[in-house]
């Protein structure tokens, strides 16, 4: 690359490489498209043609009967709601216990920072496995609780690195003067480091709660009563009570208006609207909080 009256000349080995990055570009965001682009289609489109492999790029005989026969169903909403409030109030845990503890673990005054950022990173490789965390739950009395959702993972190391390189980046100066005119910790940590850190705290909130709202794996495993169940666990009873029941069996026609299949991607489609709504008003930030907290100032 080389610059020539204040422009940038580009070579003919870079111009084919970026040629080459953008097709790969196009590909790899088809390829992680087209996978909702399918069920999208495939949940307003009749279920005999979904199930003979009709339906591959575009709706073949429009019905909503799917997304009706999804919202009669007993207890999605209750699981709608559910994963709402576990999501909201969890991703409130989340970003209190985060922010804090990275505020603390960025000042070079606390004792045993560097151990107990160490410590923090070791947990990013190494962890007791499901079954101790399990019985960690249990014998604490947390399983069939909503605390163990909320309280049992509210810290992510990765975001809380994050969060610390970004606040690191905060000028010392600052918070000096702000102790000078008699501003606390926490005021200091309120009334600065949050407001300057709008990137960064939107780039791990975006992470908290899609981790909240796709949350599956540990609600299966530690709620156990049907009111308390999320969407994705309520999504997964679904198929196989489907399958159990023998409903993907019955015989359908042309005329068939809804099948198991069709309504299971229709209540997709309504678990995935959330996010796909929140992410544009977010996305702004994504990139500029990943950079910054990722570099140390």
């Amino acid at each position: 690359m080389k610059k020539k009256n204040n422009h940038l000349i580009i070579g003919t080995s870079e111009r084919i490489f970026n040629i080459v990055m953008n097709i790969l570009g196009v590909i790899i965001t088809i390829v992680c498209l087209y996978p909702i682009y399918y069920v999208l289609i495939a949940s307003f489109s009749r279920p005999y043609y979904v199930d003979n492999g009709d339906v591959l790029f575009r709706i073949i005989g429009f019905t909503v009967d799917a997304y009706k026969r999804a919202f009669s169903r007993d207890g999605l909403f209750m699981a709608y709601g559910n994963t709402i409030f576990y999501t909201l109030v969890g991703l409130l845990f989340n970003m209190f216990f985060t922010t804090t503890m990275a505020y603390a673990l960025s000042k070079k005054r606390l004792a045993w920072r560097k151990g107990l950022t160490l410590f923090v990173v070791f947990t990013m490789w190494f962890n007791a496995g499901v079954i101790p965390t399990y019985l960690n739950f249990r014998d604490f009395g947390l399983i069939d609780s909503r605390l163990s959702i909320l309280l049992g993972f509210s810290i992510n190391a990765y975001n809380l690195i994050i969060l610390k390189s970004f606040f690191e980046q905060v000028p010392d100066s600052m918070e000096e003067a702000a102790f000078m005119d008699g501003a606390s910790n926490m005021r200091i940590f309120g009334q600065i480091y949050l407001p300057l850190s709008t990137p960064a705290l939107a780039t791990v909130s975006l992470m908290y709660a899609v981790n909240r709202w796709n949350a599956f794996f540990w609600p299966m495993n530690l709620i156990t009563s049907d009111e308390k169940l999320p969407l994705q666990v309520y999504l997964k009873k679904m198929i196989v009570d489907g399958f159990a029941g023998g409903e993907e069996s019955v015989i359908l026609t042309q005329s068939s208006t809804w099948s198991q299949t069709t309504m299971i991607y229709a209540v997709i489609i309504i678990a995935i609207i959330p996010m796909l709504i929140a992410y544009p008003f977010i996305q702004k930030y994504f990139k500029t909080g990943i950079t910054l907290g990722a570099n140390k100032g």
